[in-house]
């Protein structure tokens, strides 16, 4: 049942991100978002590639494997390669591109419900399992469609399927800091969010001298760097938690930086 409702989720955000991007303007899908200047348009090439991967690694390992090794040799050479030019999709831009990243996506998530979250799957780096690759599909769909909410100025709805993210960052606690070659300077902090429906999720054991607390959407925000911690409403306490959420990255990948303080969080 774990999968069923984690493919249901990942569908419903989906759904979500194809509404708002469904009547955007051709203007609109080349003006650049607040991260890293991604356009609409690249940002949804991404979660469209991101997607086609998990789809073929779960149905095609050798091939997955193959893509991998020509994608490796390209941006050894110097070229850039994101590798949708693996894919063989005749893609477009704009509205046909989403045409394409939804019924993707859909299918995908039929995958997904029908899988033992505990199967092993390859990915870009270590294999991992199949509920972690569905959350982190649902984490890089929720996440990225907020760099579109926060482009177009527009306010967003949360629902309880941030607990997913939630999750993960908390999660991701240790990566967070091996990833940029430091060692975590203590235990896990123990973390108390408040969720959009009022619900109360914890983790980790109670500590009062080392905790996060506040609103589960600030610390979404946090964990996949759309907010820098000091323009949320988090409540942290103690040096490990403040070093935490400093750098906390709950995506793979090279480090990342948060936003400078006042450029997300309007």
């Amino acid at each position: 049942m774990v999968m069923v409702q984690l493919a249901a989720d990942l569908r419903a955000e989906g759904d979500e991100l194809h509404a708002l991007l469904d009547n955007l303007s051709e203007a609109d899908w080349q003006r650049p978002t607040p991260f890293k200047d991604w356009t609409v348009d690249y940002v949804m090439q991404h979660l469209l590639f991101g997607d086609w991967l998990n789809t073929l690694s779960l149905t095609d390992p050798e091939a997955f494997s193959a893509v991998m090794a020509q994608r490796k040799a390209a941006r050894a050479e110097g070229r850039k390669a994101m590798g949708l030019e693996y894919t063989g999709l005749e893609l477009g831009q704009g509205p046909e591109l989403l045409h394409h990243w939804h019924d993707r996506l859909h299918k995908l998530c039929d995958l997904f419900a029908d899988a033992d979250p505990k199967t092993r799957m390859k990915w870009v780096g270590p294999d991992m399992s199949v509920r972690s690759a569905a959350t982190a599909r649902l984490m890089e769909t929720w996440a990225h469609g907020q760099d579109v909410y926060d482009m177009l100025r527009r306010p967003r709805v949360p629902t309880d399927r941030i607990r997913n993210i939630a999750t993960l960052g908390v999660n991701t606690y240790g990566w967070s800091f091996q990833n940029r070659g430091l060692e975590p300077p203590g235990p896990a902090p123990h973390v108390s969010l408040t969720a959009p429906s009022g619900a109360t999720w914890t983790w980790n054991q109670g500590d009062p001298d080392n905790r996060i607390e506040g609103s589960a959407l600030d610390f979404c925000h946090v964990v996949t760097q759309g907010r820098n911690i000091d323009e949320v409403d988090l409540q942290v306490t103690g040096e490990t938690a403040r070093q935490w959420m400093a750098i906390a990255q709950c995506f793979a990948g090279v480090p990342e930086s948060p936003p400078p303080s006042g450029t997300r969080g309007w």
